[in-house]
């Protein structure tokens, strides 16, 4: 038996559940020479910014147990070359595209969503929340703050094309992150991702000094996914018909149905694609085998299941 692996985020339909996370798949060429990126469900790009941008020195990444830390500053070549070389290369492999936008103003957000939803091929719009907000006294991210947050949303989404789904990217380290969740969809946030990395620090004990440049840096990889799990199952308590991107330490198909079952509608697989380039196809067919070992005929319906006492899945 094989499953119907269908699934939607707002309007965009997708032929399967699994993408890619930001930041860990290019805009698609780096996983390209290992696997055909029109089978799985959507490509999620590096997070975009108007202007190109160099990003942080090296050291960018350094191990961390059951995980990575990573801070690239938004290294990125910029919206144009994206819009007239990246995004034409995905289409024409197949392959379907989300693509995630970062700005340090709300103006910038909203200047980003214009122009990325006026280019045809985009199936939706993800905001990456998780950017420091320079007029913020306390520099804190937008995603620090619901109503800063919200007002984000509600910029992308009003210079968005309106067939375009507008998803908000949220993180597990704001202070309340169904408090997050409810301002974003009160904004007209379409669905949600989640979660972002989390703030966190390595310090080289060789050296003393922080493994990464800049101090901080995010964290991911298996460590945060039961973290993950968390908020996703609590925020589908709470907005049921809200679509969700799962993410966070995905590693094996049965990652993706505890995802799902926890209320998402779609997974990404992020970090072990540094590892593994072809994960995302061994996920997706591990995924399918695990369904269909549940005798599970439509992947609907396991989205929540974890909520329905004595649901049999």
């Amino acid at each position: 038996m094989n499953a119907d692996l269908r699934t939607r985020l707002g309007s965009l339909r997708l032929p399967n559940p699994v993408v890619t996370a930001a930041g860990c798949a290019g805009s698609g060429r780096e996983l390209a020479q290992f696997f055909d990126i029109g089978e799985i469900g959507a490509v999620t790009t590096k997070s975009l910014m108007l202007e190109p941008r160099a990003g942080r020195p090296a050291p960018r990444m350094a191990e961390t147990p059951s995980g990575m830390l990573s801070t690239t500053g938004m290294q990125g070549p910029g919206v144009d070359v994206f819009l007239q070389r990246d995004l034409p290369w995905l289409l024409s492999r197949g392959g379907r595209a989300i693509v995630s936008i970062a700005g340090s103003s709300v103006g910038e957000f909203g200047e980003l969503a214009r122009r990325v939803s006026e280019a045809e091929g985009v199936g939706a719009i993800e905001v990456n929340l998780s950017c420091p907000n320079p007029a913020d006294p306390a520099g804190r991210h937008f995603a620090d703050d619901a109503a800063q947050a919200a007002t984000v949303v509600q910029t992308v989404r009003s210079h968005a094309r309106s067939d375009v789904p507008v998803l908000a990217k949220l993180a597990a380290d704001a202070p309340d992150v169904v408090e997050l969740a409810g301002a974003c969809v009160g904004a007209r946030a379409d669905g949600l991702t989640m979660i972002n990395t989390l703030r966190g620090m390595s310090v080289d004990t060789r050296t003393l000094r922080p493994a990464v440049a800049g101090g901080m840096g995010g964290l991911s990889g298996p460590a945060i996914r039961p973290l993950a799990v968390g908020c996703v199952f609590r925020v589908h308590e709470a907005f049921p018909e809200v679509p969700i991107i799962g993410v966070g330490g995905v590693r094996t198909g049965t990652d993706v149905l505890e995802f799902m079952a926890a209320g998402a509608s779609a997974v990404a697989v992020g970090t072990v694609n540094f590892s593994d380039p072809s994960a995302c196809t061994r996920v997706l067919r591990e995924f399918t085998e695990a369904l269909d070992a549940r005798g599970v005929s439509r992947v609907s319906e396991i989205v929540g299941a974890a909520h329905r006492a004595g649901a049999g899945v």
